[in-house]
């Protein structure tokens, strides 16, 4: 089982991306489920229409999307409220994103999101990589207030903060390591030959549309494991968080 756990479907900035060419990119490389959040003015702002966006497409896809809600949470009770709807609606785990929302990890403005995803049993999405708000030990102090939650540290704060995270992860037993963007002889052996990480840590995602699918899939693939250990990275992991 191939899971992918995060990508943007709709128009992007600088990129887009389709629920068909999705689908049709899966059947390619043979990845059998994958995780969508919206579009960023979705994430951002449009939160109602990012949350259709992606309960639909979970809807119709036969079992092979899976959706992420989105709230903005200054918000507030109305951010609370719109989970609640698209958790309803079908979604399955949150995803933020505290440069696009414009928040600290740490001034508590999400807390009340992250209570709603504990008592749900969401997993969080949390994209990092961008200071000063979005940083791999600020997710990890986070991740100690909230040790029932299981935290995606999106893009293991690629690049610049690659260095920190295996110091977030070692902090925060509830933090798990994304792969896309990692080169597997440096960042990726970093967590898997790490006696407090290893693979069990790692999840596989290809954060499309920003990249190129195929050459995600291809590091991980190349990235020497066992058997076993390339499952749980491919998707044992979040199957499990799920």
């Amino acid at each position: 089982m191939i899971i992918d756990a995060h990508v943007r479907i709709g128009q992007c900035r600088e990129a887009a991306l389709t629920v068909p060419d999705l689908l049709t990119s899966m059947d390619r490389l043979g990845i059998d489920r994958c995780l969508v959040a919206p579009d960023e003015r979705a994430t951002a702002v449009d939160n109602r229409r990012g949350n259709d966006l992606t309960t639909q497409a979970a809807m119709i896809s036969e079992g092979r999307l899976i959706a992420y809600a989105v709230a903005n949470p200054w918000f507030g009770d109305a951010a609370v409220d719109e989970l609640r709807r698209a958790r309803d609606n079908g979604a399955r785990a949150l995803a933020v994103d505290p440069v696009l929302q414009g928040f600290d990890l740490l001034d508590g403005l999400l807390d009340p999101l992250l209570r709603f995803a504990a008592d749900a049993g969401w997993p969080v999405y949390v994209r990092t990589g961008t200071p000063p708000t979005a940083l791999p030990l600020p997710l990890a102090l986070l991740c100690g207030r909230y040790p029932e939650v299981s935290f995606l540290m999106g893009r293991s704060g690629a690049t610049d903060f690659w260095i920190d995270a295996v110091p977030a992860l070692l902090r925060a037993p509830n933090l798990f390591a994304d792969t896309c963007y990692a080169p597997w002889d440096t960042v990726l052996t970093d967590f898997g030959s790490h006696p407090d990480i290893g693979p069990a840590r790692v999840f596989f995602s290809t954060d499309s549309p920003y990249t190129v699918p195929a050459a995600e899939l291809k590091r991980v693939i190349d990235w020497p494991l066992s058997d076993c250990e390339r499952a749980a990275v491919m998707g044992g992991v979040i199957q499990g968080l799920l």
